[in-house]
């Protein structure tokens, strides 16, 4: 069965497979909002809530591994896009200096834990919201600070978010100095009637002014973020955008098909004009094939990447390793333990301000839970899971491995090499569905 108790689409009533369904469900799941991962799972396990002394206690132990991420929310924009679902707020001057005071004194609080310093920060993502809107002597702050004090290493993979409008050689420069090594450009679209029905305030121009200036700027680590399955976006204009950006060069993309998420305003009035299926898969296919030409591997469903330029930061999310999250609604992951922060920036200011942490919610995941996830979240990378992985997770319901796996590897949906299980493109396609049967 798939998700909610329905049929699961791939098995026909009579045993064996259905033919590949017209929209795939794991295009359905991605997000166009950024490349930043979301890195709640497919299920929610957000249900045992640990008193405030196990959450002092879990603070206090810190990473149970050998390294660990830091992520950074900016929460200002200058407009919310209409599909966008994250915890965003507009751009005010005065906001944004009272959050930066709050994200600072968070950052001191966990400096002054006992283990800070000691296990070494690999990662430092700065994601919105829009970071490119803060004055990049703030930036600088709060790496100098991760650096003193969080253990951030020297070679560490340090990102900041942007949208095109306001950057220039001198900004970017600017955030250069401040310690960012990775600049990931939300471009979305070099069309401009695509862009404003998209509500973005760049246009095409300004998109490729900007991708210009961060090379001026000395950048040699350049993501760009791309959205296929807009509003009146055919093959002819998703691959137009797509050939001119590749033919940048960056060293990364990430791309992702629209998404109508509850409570937006394309959740709540779809636009009309939406591709059809047929073409939203044709964009994919040309994505992953022309993408691959350029030089740009796929490593993740979603994301591509040259040699040595792959996301270090999602990579910790999809290798189910840990990370903290600073700022109004971010989360962290401690071993077991999960926790995220007041959403409310003005909840989040206030619990600083009073000498306490803002954090909201925390679980402790059960054994099985931590294997689900960390199934699901591998399987997301080209490189798969073992299968000893799902031997174990399927150990107290004989026969479900063969029911399940071993009929994906004969549909080919999976791919089996050297004890790996990992999704074709085909796949990828049936991501969604793949994930709720496996856990």
């Amino acid at each position: 069965m798939g998700a909610a108790g329905t049929p699961h689409p791939l098995v026909l009533p009579e045993g064996g497979f259905a033919p590949l369904p017209d929209l795939p469900p794991g295009l359905r799941g991605q997000s166009p909002r950024s490349e930043r991962f979301d890195p709640d799972p497919v299920v929610n396990y957000r249900a045992v809530v640990s008193p405030r002394d196990e959450v002092q206690e879990l603070l206090d132990r810190g990473p149970a591994g050998a390294r660990y991420g830091v992520y950074v929310h900016a929460l200002f924009c200058l407009r919310r896009c209409p599909y966008c679902d994250f915890n965003v707020a507009i751009y005010r001057e005065d906001r944004a200096r009272a959050v930066l005071a709050a994200l600072a004194a968070e950052l001191d609080r966990y400096a002054a834990l006992p283990w800070a310093g000691r296990v070494p920060a690999v990662s430092l993502f700065f994601g919105g919201g829009t970071p490119s809107l803060l004055p990049p002597d703030a930036i600088a702050g709060l790496v100098r600070t991760a650096r003193g004090a969080l253990g951030l290493v020297a070679d560490a993979e340090v990102t900041l978010e942007a949208n095109p409008e306001g950057l220039d050689e001198a900004r970017l420069g600017a955030f250069r100095a401040a310690g960012i090594t990775r600049l990931s450009l939300g471009v979305q679209s070099l069309d401009d009637a695509l862009l404003r029905r998209l509500g973005r305030e760049h246009s095409a121009a300004l998109a490729r002014h900007a991708y210009a200036a961060a090379r001026r700027a000395g950048f040699d680590n350049v993501s760009v973020d791309l959205l296929y399955g807009g509003p009146g976006q055919d093959l002819g204009t998703w691959l137009a955008t797509l050939d001119e950006v590749l033919g940048w060069a960056p060293e990364h993309l990430s791309a992702y098909a629209l998404t109508l998420e509850p409570g937006t305003a394309f959740g709540r009035r779809p636009p009309a004009d939406l591709p059809d299926e047929a073409v939203t898969i044709a964009q994919f296919e040309r994505l992953v094939e022309r993408a691959a030409a350029a030089g740009l591997e796929r490593y993740e469903i979603s994301n591509f990447a040259r040699p040595g330029f792959r996301s270090r930061h999602n990579l910790l999310y999809w290798r189910r390793e840990e990370y903290l999250g600073l700022g109004p609604g971010a989360h962290a992951a401690l071993g077991a333990a999960r926790f995220g922060n007041e959403r409310s920036q003005t909840r989040y200011r206030a619990a600083l301000a009073e000498g306490r942490w803002p954090i909201a919610w925390s679980e402790r995941l059960g054994e099985a839970q931590v294997r689900g996830e960390r199934i699901v979240l591998g399987l997301r990378l080209a490189e798969g899971i073992p299968r000893a992985w799902l031997e174990a997770h399927f150990a107290d319901t004989p026969g479900r491995l063969e029911r399940v796996v071993d009929r994906y590897v004969a549909a080919g949906v999976l791919a089996e090499r050297a004890g790996r299980l990992a999704l074709t493109t085909r796949g990828v396609l049936l991501s969604d569905s793949v994930f709720a049967d496996l856990i």
